[in-house]
């Protein structure tokens, strides 16, 4: 898997790009790790896989401040520099591919939508455990910038994420012009992780989330 080496102002860090398991790519997904991972986590290492086992291309890579080793995660514009500059090396290494997505889980997911806000260019945006206002703290919402998004929106939340609510995020949604399609995964809390009296694992979860990612990629590829 070729990894590379990125510059980000004065600062470097890694990405790492995985083609489809089998076939040509359906669709490049420049995905971020939540605020407590990394590139190589556990959660991005399975999403990963499932998402290629569907058919995309993932590109994984870790922020700045994980780089360095830190777990102090980076103010959110060197978080969106961040994305940037990966997003522009996977242009230049996989020829400009289409569709390109960009987003990710949890915070990365975030700093991906705070771009989207700004008319990035990219062919949509795909959220996993998108944290709508801190753990504890329903009343600070991270919604402000989501009505300027106008891509194509597959956002991930389970009914058990302790960040999102379902009827908070429907008030959020409220306003929102972009083509949004909210899906709820039953059971699932903040790493979609379900409880073993639900009758499924997590494995099952992930299924449905790269199974729903596809039939998305591939409205986006018409």
């Amino acid at each position: 898997m070729p990894e590379w080496r990125i510059s980000v102002d004065a600062d470097e860090t890694r990405a790492i790009y995985e083609g489809a398991i089998a076939g040509t790519d359906i669709a490049t997904f420049v995905a971020a790790h939540g605020a407590g991972g990394s590139m190589s986590d556990r959660s991005m290492l399975a999403v990963t896989d499932a998402l290629r086992a569907r058919g995309f291309g993932v590109v994984r890579f870790n922020f700045l401040y994980k780089e360095r080793g830190s777990s102090r995660p980076d103010p959110m514009p060197k978080l969106m520099a961040t994305v940037t500059a990966v997003v522009e090396r996977t242009r230049a290494e996989l020829g400009n591919p289409r569709p390109l997505v960009i987003g990710g889980r949890s915070m990365g997911g975030r700093a991906a939508s705070m771009l989207a806000a700004e008319a990035f260019p990219a062919d949509g945006l795909l959220l996993l455990a998108y944290p709508l206002h801190p753990a504890g703290k329903p009343s600070q919402l991270r919604d402000a910038h989501l009505p300027r998004i106008s891509m194509p929106v597959l956002c991930f939340n389970g009914t058990r994420d302790d960040l999102c609510t379902p009827a908070l995020m429907k008030r959020a949604l409220a306003t929102v012009p972009a083509p949004w399609e909210m899906h709820w995964l039953d059971g699932a809390d903040h790493s979609f992780h379900v409880l073993r009296s639900s009758g499924r694992n997590d494995a099952a979860v992930l299924s449905e989330v790269a199974e729903a990612s596809a039939r998305w990629a591939a409205g986006l590829a018409r």
